[in-house]
């Protein structure tokens, strides 16, 4: 039996982080362990829950999710983040290269993509 990853969940919508619960729910691989709305609580939590993989929105109020990834990544370099971003975020990619984030999902995306991306982050 497989351990399941544990999963932080950030993102400022509510829904999304509905959908996203519900898409993880139906898979014996992952489980939510924790859910922010914003990059701050995105940091604490992390460090308060030592997730296998942070979901990771990037346009959040109060710290964004570059800001907190690399917050997380500084103080914790083998963190695993999968960075969710809306459509045409090309340039915010860029900079989530540069500070250390490989893998990113675009918005909307379905569960399969969310899984496939996931498991993406797993195997470095």
């Amino acid at each position: 039996m497989m351990t399941k990853k544990r999963i932080l969940l950030v993102d400022d919508s509510p829904l999304v982080r509905n959908l996203i619960r519900k898409f993880l729910s139906k898979t014996d691989d992952f489980e939510v362990v924790g859910e922010a709305s914003n990059g701050e609580e995105a940091v604490k939590l992390f460090f308060q829950l030592k997730p296998d993989i942070v979901i990771m929105d990037v346009t959040m109020p109060v710290k964004n999710g570059l800001e907190a990834a690399q917050e997380i990544l500084c103080q914790e370099p083998g963190a695993k983040i999968l960075l969710a971003s809306a459509m045409g975020d090309d340039d915010l990619l860029d900079q989530a290269l540069a500070i250390g984030i490989k893998h990113s999902i675009q918005k909307p995306f379905k569960q399969a993509q969310l899984i496939d991306a996931l498991n993406k982050v797993l195997e470095e």
